[in-house]
C-alpha cells in the first residue's frame, strides 16, 4: 500500500489484503473444525458461530456505509470496505483461534 500512488492501485492492495485475510480465515477455520471433528455437537455449534459471523460482518459493512449505492461515499470507498473487512476478518481469526485452543485444554 505504500508504494501505491493512484486509488485504483491503493484499492489493489485493500482487495489483495482482504483476499489474504480470507484465506488466512479459512485456513483457521478449517484446523479448529478438525480439532473438533469427533464432537459433532462442537463442529455444529462451530459453524452455526461462523456463519453468525458471517452476517454479523456483511451487516457490519452495510451499517457502516448504508447507502445502496456505496459509491456514495466517494471512490475510495470501495478500498475502505475492503480493509473494514480484512481488520473484522482478522479479528475472526483471532477468535477462532482462541475457540480452538480453549477446546484443546478441555478435552
Amino acid at each position: 500500500m505504500e508504494g501505491a500512488q493512484a486509488q485504483d492501485q491503493m484499492h489493489h492492495c485493500a482487495s489483495d489484503e482482504a483476499g489474504r485475510a480470507d484465506v488466512q480465515l479459512n485456513s483457521v477455520y478449517k484446523s479448529a473444525l478438525a480439532t473438533m471433528s469427533r464432537d459433532r455437537v462442537a463442529t455444529a455449534k462451530l459453524k452455526a458461530f461462523e456463519q453468525a459471523w458471517i452476517a454479523y460482518r456483511d451487516a457490519y459493512i452495510d451499517a457502516m456505509y448504508p447507502a445502496r449505492d456505496k459509491q456514495a461515499y466517494g471512490t475510495i470507498t470501495p478500498m475502505e470496505i475492503d480493509l473494514l473487512a480484512a481488520e473484522l476478518t482478522r479479528d475472526q481469526i483471532k477468535t477462532l483461534k482462541s475457540i480452538q485452543q480453549f477446546y484443546k485444554d478441555n478435552q
